[in-house]
């Protein structure tokens, strides 16, 4: 299974919310180059549910309940017949019991080339496993 890294503006979802509603449809994603990892998750998957604004932070680990399926508001296609805009149903795992914040993976060499640091508005991306370890204990979700 692979592990994503999923961003949310904490005042408008954060993973507090998550807990409280024990399953999300995460949607509100409409950059092309983050659609394009959406459309690659899958049923089994985790999330490193991470805030953005002030907090810049992993807050919790959460498990993909359902893979991408199409938006049904957006029912636009892609020229090769895929879905346009998908979603994905996730649920909470566990909250991070240490603080990892943005400060703390930049100041770490080996994320250099991690996509939170390189491309910075990207809200879903890919966790290479190597760094997917480190960034669990780092959180205290290891």
């Amino acid at each position: 299974m692979a592990t994503w890294l999923i961003k949310t503006e904490p005042d408008d979802y954060a993973y507090d919310d998550l807990v409280r509603d024990k399953r999300e449809p995460w949607d509100g994603v409409t950059s092309p180059a983050a659609q394009k990892h959406m459309r690659s998750i899958r049923k089994g998957d985790d999330v490193l549910i991470y805030h953005t604004g002030k907090e810049r932070r992993i807050a919790g680990l959460g498990k993909v309940v359902r893979g991408a399926y199409p938006d049904p508001d957006k029912p636009a296609l892609l020229k090769s017949g895929e879905p346009k805009f998908v979603l994905f149903d996730v649920s909470p795992v566990r909250a991070a019991t240490k603080r990892c914040t943005l400060a703390d993976i930049k100041a770490d060499g080996r994320f250099d080339d991690f996509a939170l640091v390189r491309e910075p508005r990207l809200s879903v991306m890919p966790v290479p496993a190597k760094l997917d370890k480190i960034l669990r204990t780092m959180s205290g979700l290891s």
